[in-house]
């Protein structure tokens, strides 16, 4: 499996960077795009790279959120067969709250029907290539996850805390073991970590890639995070976007060589 950094937050030589992020994975031959950052830069470093995103057989959304969704238009204009996968629960709905100011933060408005040919909605768990499956969050209580990153979903006249019901992983069986890519984490790294390991019974996770939210967290919880996720038996983790520049030093201090920083143009082969 080799993963590409099509847009991160942070980046290296004349790539462009934005708060959003895309990866291109490619695996036995299948081409993939999880996410498609907040613009179309995306695109645009793509085709600095060399990637063809009309050669890519699907598009996966992580979650409802703009920095990972507002370039599925510029996407879809590149690529005119690829389905593209969003969980069952994603609408355009996902708001953001500071003091009694609630800002949209969801897909654009209008886009899930204008494309409503091309995309296909997952329920729990999906294998949508060989040894590519998406899976659904599955601990409870992700709400107070919501209240904590003050994120809401508006339910009719209502705002209610995000449950994060729109958020999947993407997991890629390797030699090396799985590989889980959750691009923001919303539910928790190590959450979604023991997820995985109970979908999947007896095999191995070595590798989480994705952002873990981080940047609002306390020094204490990120190193109390960081225990968690070394308690996992994961053998390595690649973080950036809504990580934080704070949080991954942190992150690195407790983690050693377990942990790398993500950036623009990145390559990861497992």
């Amino acid at each position: 499996m080799k993963a590409t950094i099509l847009v991160d937050n942070l980046t290296r030589g004349a790539l462009a960077a934005e708060w959003g992020l895309s990866v291109y994975i490619e695996h036995q031959g299948h081409p993939i795009l999880l996410d498609t950052g907040a613009s179309d830069r995306f695109a645009r470093n793509a085709e600095k790279l060399g990637v063809d995103l009309g050669a890519v057989e699907c598009g996966v959304l992580s979650h409802a959120h703009y920095d990972h969704a507002d370039g599925m238009e510029t996407f879809f204009a590149r690529n005119q067969r690829a389905p593209f996968y969003l969980r069952e629960g994603s609408k355009e709905n996902c708001y953001g709250k500071r003091w009694i100011f609630r800002k949209y933060i969801g897909i654009r408005k209008g886009c899930l029907k204008r494309y409503e040919d091309r995309i296909r909605y997952v329920k729990e768990q999906e294998e949508i290539l060989p040894g590519v499956c998406l899976l659904a969050h599955r601990t409870e209580g992700l709400e107070a996850f919501g209240i904590q990153n003050h994120l809401y979903t508006k339910q009719g006249w209502h705002y209610v805390p995000d449950d994060f019901r729109h958020e999947q992983s993407l997991i890629v069986e390797t030699e090396k073991g799985l590989v889980i890519l959750s691009s923001c984490s919303h539910g928790g790294a190590d959450n979604i970590i023991k997820e995985v390991s109970g979908a999947y019974p007896g095999k191995r996770i070595y590798a989480m890639i994705g952002g873990f939210h981080l940047y609002h967290t306390s020094e204490e919880g990120v190193r109390a995070l960081a225990g968690r996720i070394r308690s996992t038996g994961i053998e390595k983790i690649y973080t950036g976007h809504c990580t934080g520049a704070a949080a991954y030093e942190i992150l690195k201090e407790e983690l050693g060589e377990q942990a790398e920083g993500l950036y623009t143009g990145m390559e990861i082969v497992i």
